[in-house]
């Protein structure tokens, strides 16, 4: 692994040069990476753009290079299209919780959220997320590394859940979480949600959402979620959620790219020719792609 920067291979996969490509089918900072990165001078050289991302995952995934991207595919490969798919669940990244976000939730049946703590992650504020996040969702998960397992154990409460990234990319559970909707706080869920997902819920639920002002609205929904019963409250948020965040439209799209690119898929929304143009840009012949400027 001479002469590879490990900086420009985890900048390959960042929003900016996905939209870039998704929206001209070109992408100057994707050329400028690549020449910058080492991928061109090793024995397997990439001939087309996506053998490129693909190359390039392949290398961030070695044990003490793995960043927040590498996991968040694990977690999409392993859980979300594994054991689900964007047909019976919904993922949601970066989803505020107090002043957090979690990494990663998926709504099946119920409600996981998923810390990542990569080799790269301070556990500084594990313990606080943690705590935020066991007051929105039923099941609560840290997934991390050998290098932080011991502490993650000492940190996490005993119903949260760990997942070990395997040095061959699998998902190894250490510790299984533990289901409790009766644990979460109505308030606390509301925080996490926009005001139409919170009146369609307390709708679902019976109950009448009365007409005031958008200054007063947050205020008014926060006394009606208040006296609702955590469980009840939970199963409508999961239905509710699964249906507003529903990422069923994006299954054809992500099955037909590459393992490498999955992850990115579903964080950046992209309209439909958009997500075409994307697509074709992966066939580009990697020496064509140099020149884009």
């Amino acid at each position: 692994m001479n002469n590879i920067d490990f900086a420009a291979l985890t900048r390959l996969f960042s929003p900016t040069v996905y939209r870039e490509l998704a929206q001209s089918g070109t992408s100057a900072l994707f050329s400028r990476l690549t020449k910058r990165s080492g991928l061109l001078g090793q024995r397997n050289r990439p001939t087309t753009v996506g053998q490129t991302f693909d190359t390039a995952f392949k290398m961030l995934q070695n044990t003490g290079y793995r960043d927040d991207y590498v996991y968040r595919s694990a977690l999409v490969r392993r859980i979300l299209l594994g054991r689900h798919s964007l047909r019976t669940a919904t993922l949601i990244q970066e989803m505020r919780v107090e002043t957090s976000k979690a990494d990663a939730v998926v709504l099946n049946g119920t409600s996981t959220a998923y810390e990542i703590k990569s080799d790269r992650d301070s556990l500084g504020r594990l313990g606080s997320q943690l705590d935020s996040y066991r007051k929105v969702f039923a099941s609560v998960c840290v997934v991390t590394s050998e290098l932080h397992l011991d502490q993650v154990q000492n940190i996490a409460p005993e119903d949260v859940g760990i997942q070990l990234l395997t040095r061959r990319q699998h998902l190894h559970t250490v510790r299984r979480p533990t289901n409790a909707p009766e644990r979460l706080t109505p308030t606390a869920i509301l925080e996490s949600l926009r005001a139409d997902e919170a009146a369609a819920i307390l709708r679902n639920l019976g109950i009448e959402v009365p007409d005031v002002p958008n200054t007063r609205l947050r205020t008014t929904l926060q006394d009606l979620f208040s006296s609702l019963e955590p469980a009840t409250l939970h199963r409508e948020m999961v239905a509710t959620l699964r249906t507003t965040r529903s990422q069923a439209h994006l299954a054809e799209y992500v099955d037909s790219i590459p393992s490498s690119l999955k992850a990115i898929a579903l964080t950046v929304e992209l309209k439909e020719n958009a997500r075409a143009r994307f697509a074709e840009a992966l066939h580009t012949p990697t020496e064509s792609a140099l020149a884009w400027s």
